[in-house]
C-alpha cells in the first residue's frame, strides 16, 4: 500500500471512531520525514484511546500495523508512527496548542469529511 492509499485508510479508520475536523496533510514537498500527517480531534480521553487503538488494530489486519506509538500515558495527543504516514489523535484543546497546521502550513491540506 503506497502511503497516500495509507493516509486515506487512516483517516477513514478516524472517521468510523467519530473523530472530528480530519485532515491529511501532504508533506511530501517539504520534508523527508514523512509523506502525510494525517490528524484528528476529539472529544475526551477516552475517545483518543478509542480511535488510536481503532486504528492500529485496523492497519494490522491490512499489514500496515505502526511502527512506533507515543501519548498513551496521558491520552491528549497519541501519535501513530507508520513511517510514511503519522496519524496526530488529539484532544481539542491539545490539537489548538501545538497547531501542526500552523506549523506546516504550507504542506497541501485536504479535509475529510463523513459522506
Amino acid at each position: 500500500m503506497d502511503s497516500k492509499e495509507l493516509a486515506l485508510q487512516i483517516s477513514e479508520f478516524m472517521l468510523q471512531k467519530k473523530g472530528n475536523k480530519i485532515v491529511i496533510m501532504d508533506l511530501k514537498k517539504l520534508t523527508t520525514v514523512t509523506d502525510f500527517f494525517v490528524i484528528c480531534s476529539a472529544s475526551s480521553d477516552t475517545q483518543v484511546k478509542a480511535i488510536s487503538d481503532f486504528i492500529k488494530e485496523g492497519t494490522k489486519k491490512i499489514d500496515e500495523g505502526p511502527w512506533h506509538n507515543e501519548g498513551y500515558a496521558n491520552l491528549s495527543w497519541v501519535l501513530l508512527d507508520f513511517v510514511n504516514v503519522v496519524g496526530h489523535i488529539f484532544l481539542e484543546d491539545t490539537r489548538k496548542f501545538y497547531n501542526l497546521e500552523g506549523l506546516w502550513a504550507d504542506a497541501e491540506i485536504k479535509e475529510v469529511k463523513d459522506e
